[in-house]
């Protein structure tokens, strides 16, 4: 039990690291107080400052950067969901909710990965091109922080109160609480 428990905890630590850069302080003033308006600010701060030197004082690379951060954390926790299929012990409710999972943190994936792109083919403010690629990307990010609840939701109900469920449950929303913050700066960038 207790090998299992540092197994989930090794995983969960692994991949975490964020960059380290020299930054900017007028981009670092821009990014506390723009992260002051998320509903995670600290993490909003401690995830965005490394990116200082690019955000400069620009919504748009803000926006940028909290995607840029939640598709990482989005693909490193789709693999850490894909190694519990191989952890020993694992009941069989709980393999088949690691496997939705795993389809969900994908789906998710792949969300962010486009919004990214549409973000960068983004014209000028206020143009047709730039709010139909914004609908875009709102559409997409909130399409992936569905994909994400859905995969925490088949962790629900009786027999799954496990080191599985707790170990996905940690490794995902940790990933949700960027989405959320790169979605508020996706949604204020095109006001």
């Amino acid at each position: 039990m207790a090998t299992l428990v540092l197994f989930f905890l090794l995983l969960f630590t692994v991949g975490m690291a964020e960059p380290a850069v020299a930054t900017n302080p007028s981009a670092t003033s821009f990014i506390k107080a723009s992260c002051k308006a998320t509903r995670y600010p600290a993490l909003c701060v401690h995830c965005l400052s490394s990116y200082a030197t690019t955000i400069q004082q620009s919504e748009r690379q803000l926006a940028q950067a909290a995607l840029s951060v939640s598709l990482a954390r989005a693909r490193s926790a789709t693999m850490f969901v894909s190694k519990m299929t191989k952890v020993s012990g694992i009941k069989s409710r709980e393999h088949l909710a690691v496997k939705d999972c795993i389809d969900n943190m994908g789906d998710t994936v792949d969300q962010l990965s486009r919004s990214i792109k549409e973000l960068g083919h983004m014209g000028r403010i206020g143009g047709q091109d730039f709010t139909w690629h914004m609908s875009n990307v709102q559409t997409w990010v909130s399409a992936a922080l569905t994909d994400e609840n859905t995969c925490v939701d088949g962790f629900a109900g009786r027999g799954m109160d496990g080191n599985v469920k707790a170990a996905i449950k940690n490794r995902v929303l940790n990933g949700v609480f960027m989405w959320v913050s790169a979605c508020w700066f996706v949604c204020k960038s095109s006001c």
